[in-house]
């Protein structure tokens, strides 16, 4: 059993506390569901996936990296809530969004392996909320989920705070992967955010390094471009 699946203590746990705190929508607090109707119709472009076209990206090594919001409301309530907050039942209805904006447009992948945490934040937060997403989309989508194989190794400093440069020394070898298992294959990586795409490119280098034919990126938000001057230093 992988970190992310929750065992039959933390399911009846989750039950328990849905039973005495009902869902209520992280953006607007309407009672419920996690994420109201009336909030996922205002995330920007409903229902395609936007291609982030940073130059570095393609130079890091990804095919393309594909997102369904900049980090705005109300899917940056709805990230934090899942990430920081531990409302695990948010991955379910997120990944849904990501399946229905992934159908218009899908790409040729042959897996779908999440971003990593290491074992020991695993430990300290209970799950890697991008396995969760990676998680659902799969079993909407039949894609075959590969959990495990690409791994973080080396325990890195939070990225929050650091700017591009740092952010790229902090998890430069970071990552690798298990076995070959993953050779020749398209393979597409799930997180959360994309920020800086320091950390999607040093999971590509690690991927390709273990014979992965493409690699490609899909996150639920990305960074503004606005946001990003301080952190990047330059064009992005």
């Amino acid at each position: 059993m992988d970190a992310a699946e929750p065992t039959g203590a933390a399911r009846l746990r989750e039950a328990l506390l849905e039973l005495l705190f009902p869902a209520h929508c992280v953006a607007c607090h309407r009672a419920g569901a996690w994420l109201c109707e009336a909030c996922a119709a205002t995330i920007p472009g409903p229902g395609r996936l936007e291609r982030v076209a940073w130059h570095r990206l393609r130079a890091g090594g990804l095919e393309g990296v594909y997102s369904l919001s900049p980090h705005v409301a109300p899917l940056r309530e709805a990230v934090h809530a899942l990430k920081y907050e531990g409302l695990r039942a948010l991955a379910t209805p997120l990944a849904g969004l990501l399946w229905r904006a992934w159908q218009a447009g899908p790409l040729a992948v042959d897996v779908v392996a999440p971003v990593p945490l290491h074992v020991r934040r695993v430990r300290q937060r209970g799950y890697n909320q991008s396995e969760l997403l990676a998680r659902a989309f799969c079993a909407a989508s039949g894609l075959p989920f590969r959990p495990g194989e690409l791994v973080r190794h080396r325990d890195t400093r939070s990225q929050v705070g650091l700017s591009l440069a740092e952010r790229q020394a902090n998890v430069a070898g970071a990552f690798g992967c298990r076995s070959g298992s993953l050779s020749g294959r398209r393979v597409l990586l799930m997180d959360d955010v994309l920020t800086t795409g320091a950390t999607l490119m040093a999971c590509s280098a690690a991927l390709r390094d273990a014979g992965a034919r493409a690699v490609y990126a899909l996150t639920l938000t990305h960074a503004e471009e606005s946001a990003l001057a301080d952190l990047a230093g330059g064009p992005i």
